[in-house]
């Protein structure tokens, strides 16, 4: 911290420049040097749209614009599975949702689970890691699980509070989300005061809770988190007229599945176009606040030495719609919720560089590992990215082969009745549910249609058929949506025995308890005849 707020990243420039940093680096020849320090910092729900043009006209974000010009910016980066802990288990897995079975917030990796962190400090580099890691079964709320588990049955309840905005503090309190301060806090001290005197490399993470929403207390014991909280300090680096107000087609006209999202989310009542355009501002003064932690850690490698040999990537768990197509929340194969930022800067690596390839979560394991010279695994569903930091020929890329020309993610969570898949290829994004045939599929061209208002599967049925036959060589999905069906009926059922006599009183509490207390005998009928 510099003069009680945040150093700016224009002066960390500066003493970039002086100290010679800014000149491009030569590309590394692997074994000639010693292995790079990395820091990564994986913030939780920031739109990867904001990163570049024209998201980054909204809100001044200089951090993640240092990284742009000193490094490489991911134009098409995406979340495996767009909720927190599904996740992250692909992140620090390497592997689809699919394959480690990490179906929901309640279901992730083994506590014991190997991961690249691992496998890097095994051979060698010092591990450290501050804030949410949240990649492990066993975490969320109760409310959380029950509500995925009970997604296939038949009613409609509001898990929600309505989103709303609330401003806190002064136009000087830059310290809004104390718990990721004080977790930057912890990162900044250990670089000063530990790192800098190692002579192994190190490893360390930073997980960060912002910009995630708030906690809505006045929607009950058992709320969510639908309030978007800033301070006027960070409110005033949004530009109020570069925020769009989406679209949005009627409820009668939306996707079933995203009907049933929005309702679930508290979204398909009235909302001013002000009240939009709030949303959306206290949201991006979110990310400027994340934007300032991440700009604590590069100066703090600035100020020990440390830059100039340290690897820095910053990334999200996954996006945040902020009332594109009538929904907040992530939980969506939207852009605004699937679309992750994914920057990378260090030595050896190009700067002002932007990639256009589609890429995704799971390639962070084998990058890791590619950074740390350390052999990868062949099982892994992610390739590592260093080939396209460093623009290798294809053919030197990996002994697994070139890196195909898509992306999958997928979702099986709450708020979403039914299990979604992803394929991202070219100029389309591609969406099948649950068996393939009982839910209409959704096709976009995001060239022509960015915001993806309009949905072209029954107009290009040859193009679907092409990408569904590709997706179903990745992922038998008929078959994953019929085991996490499953899945869900054989948890509950336990959850429920676990209770006793106190089922009734427990689930009318959960965040769907005000709608729920209306005819309460009415859903619990519902769930026997699922059962």
């Amino acid at each position: 911290l510099r003069d009680g707020g945040p150093l700016g990243l224009a002066g960390v420039a500066l003493l970039l420049m002086a100290a010679g940093a800014g000149a491009r680096p030569r590309p590394a020849v692997p074994g000639d040097q010693p292995r790079s320090n990395v820091v990564l910092v994986a913030c939780d729900s920031l739109d990867g749209r904001l990163t570049f043009f024209p998201g980054n006209q909204t809100v001044d974000l200089p951090s993640i614009n240092f990284m742009k010009r000193h490094g490489t910016v991911f134009l098409n980066a995406y979340t495996n599975s767009p909720i927190c802990c599904p996740s992250r288990a692909a992140m620090w897995s390497g592997l689809f949702t699919h394959i480690t079975e990490s179906w929901n917030n309640f279901k992730g990796l083994d506590p014991d689970y190997v991961t690249w962190m691992d496998l890097m400090e095994k051979h060698g580099y010092h591990t450290q890691k501050f804030g949410k890691l949240d990649f492990t079964s066993g975490h969320h709320s109760v409310s959380n699980r029950v509500e995925a588990w009970t997604r296939d049955v038949n009613f409609l309840l509001r898990q929600e509070g309505r989103p709303m905005v609330k401003l806190t503090g002064h136009r000087k309190q830059f310290r809004v989300m104390e718990k990721d301060w004080q977790n930057t806090d912890k990162a900044v001290n250990w670089i000063k005061e530990e790192a800098v005197n190692f002579t192994q490399p190190f490893i360390l993470y930073l997980g960060l809770n912002l910009p995630h929403p708030y906690p809505s207390p006045y929607a009950g014991e058992n709320f969510g988190s639908s309030t978007f909280l800033t301070s006027p300090y960070w409110l005033e680096k949004v530009n109020y007229e570069a925020i769009k107000i989406p679209k949005w087609i009627s409820l009668s006209e939306m996707h079933p599945v995203d009907y049933y999202s929005s309702y679930t989310k508290n979204c398909t009542g009235e909302f001013t176009k002000e009240e939009v355009r709030n949303i959306r501002a206290f949201y991006y003064a979110m990310c400027a606040e994340t934007d300032a932690m991440l700009g604590e850690i590069i100066s703090a490698l600035q100020d020990t030495g440390l830059l100039g040999k340290t690897v820095v990537i910053f990334t999200a768990d996954h996006g945040e719609l902020a009332m594109e197509h009538r929904q907040f929340y992530k939980m969506s194969m939207y852009e605004g919720s699937s679309h992750v930022p994914l920057l990378v800067m260090g030595p050896g690596f190009r700067e002002q560089q932007q990639i256009p390839n589609v890429v995704s979560l799971v390639d962070i394991y084998p990058t890791m590992l590619d950074i740390a010279r350390v052999p990868v695994p062949q099982n892994l569903s992610g390739y590592s990215l260093i080939p396209l930091l460093r623009e290798k020929a294809e053919s030197e890329a990996s002994p697994r082969g070139p890196r195909p020309s898509w992306v999958l993610s997928e979702f099986h969570g709450c708020n979403v009745n039914s299990s979604v898949y992803m394929l991202r290829t070219g100029k389309w994004k591609y969406i099948a549910y649950s068996d393939g045939s009982s839910v209409l599929p959704q096709l976009f061209d995001l060239t022509a249609d960015p915001d993806e208002l309009t949905n072209l599967a029954i107009k290009f049925p040859v193009t679907v058929h092409s990408l569904d036959k590709i997706l179903r060589s990745i992922v038998n999905y008929p078959k994953v949506s019929s085991s996490v069906h499953e899945y869900n009926k054989q948890q509950f059922i336990s959850w429920k025995q676990s209770l006793g006599q106190n089922y009734s009183s427990v689930i009318a509490n959960l965040r769907w308890h005000q709608d729920w207390l209306k005819d309460q005998k009415k859903y619990e009928n519902a769930i026997d005849k699922w059962l």
